[in-house]
């Protein structure tokens, strides 16, 4: 029996509500539900349940002490938390859970061999968030809890992430820099172009990581062949190289040439064939074991064209 893209998406994720103007607004996964279900990608897709992270989980990560800010801002109704671009309301610490344990849900699914592969939309984002504090839209690492959760609860020694998001995952290299055992590959765009302003090819791990880290920054107008001259080059060859036992991407959608919060030019079938290198990448080393966790991706069109590209394309592959 052929198995199934799990897909993870729900109502709760919704429940994160970031304001007026904000350009990580409930309305992406609205849009990107409808374009899987206008599609028929969403019907061929094995729906996940959803489940909240643990506080212990959680603490493999983040310190007790950004948990118990982000919790008890939330219930004080407070705005945001820590910078004005991470916005919050009453229900975002929640919501926060969800997501990050949603993931964890999805880990184990593809783990015990019951889905393909899966795509999570979930809400919020992780990518920038540090182990002590919020950063661009990001209340928790959802893809960094993943990583560690395989390490702990899966034992495995060899955790792959490849974060294609137009921004660099300035929070998912700063917990894993000095571990040999998470493999951290960034594609974005210029630092010197473009936020957070970290993700210079300089930046390469500490320690026991030293190497473990990979930054191909991309300056403005970079598109389709300058991203496959870096997978061809750069991404693939390091991947091969690690041997990871699970890939995990961070799908942000934001380095599409509509999106207005940055200047790449990545058109929407982009994400298929950066997908298929991916799936390719993880056939050869960790026996087809990946998940993908949606980031950024702020023009809903583009938004939801590019993610129908990458559902496809993790249907399709054999």
């Amino acid at each position: 029996m052929t198995l199934q893209t799990g897909l993870v998406i729900d109502e709760v994720f919704l429940k994160h509500r970031t304001g007026p103007g904000h350009p990580e607004r409930p309305e992406r996964l609205v849009a990107i539900n409808r374009a899987l279900g206008e599609s028929g990608l969403g019907e061929k897709c094995k729906r996940l349940p959803i489940r909240k992270a643990s506080q212990e989980q959680i603490l493999r990560v983040h310190t007790t002490k950004y948990l118990d800010r982000l919790r008890d801002a939330c219930v004080r109704g407070d705005q945001h938390i820590d910078s004005h671009d991470s916005a919050i309301c009453q229900d975002s610490y929640d919501s926060a859970l969800w997501a990050a344990g949603s993931v964890l849900e999805a880990v184990d699914q593809v783990i015990a061999g019951s889905i393909r592969n899966a795509f999570c939309a979930v809400r919020p984002p992780g990518h920038h968030c540090e182990r002590t504090e919020s950063m661009g839209f990001c209340l928790l690492a959802n893809v960094a809890i993943a990583a560690r959760y395989l390490l702990d609860h899966h034992a495995l020694s060899r955790v792959a992430i490849v974060d294609w998001d137009v921004h660099h995952g300035n929070g998912t290299q700063h917990i894993f820099e000095d571990s040999a055992e998470v493999l951290v590959c960034n594609l974005h765009g210029h630092p010197d172009h473009v936020y957070p302003g970290t993700g210079y090819e300089s930046e390469r791990g500490k320690g026991d990581g030293k190497g473990a880290t990979l930054n191909v920054p991309l300056m403005p107008g970079s598109g389709d062949d300058e991203y496959l001259r870096a997978f061809e080059t750069q991404i693939l060859p390091r991947l091969d190289d690690f041997k990871p036992e699970f890939l995990i991407v961070s799908a942000g959608f934001d380095a599409h040439a509509r999106d207005p919060l940055a200047p790449l030019e990545l058109q929407s079938e982009s994400y298929s064939w950066m997908t298929q290198r991916l799936l390719e990448a993880a056939s050869r080393d960790a026996g087809g074991r990946l998940i993908s966790v949606l980031e950024g991706g702020y023009d809903l069109q583009a938004l939801s064209e590019s993610v129908c590209h990458h559902v496809r394309r993790l249907q399709d592959h054999e």
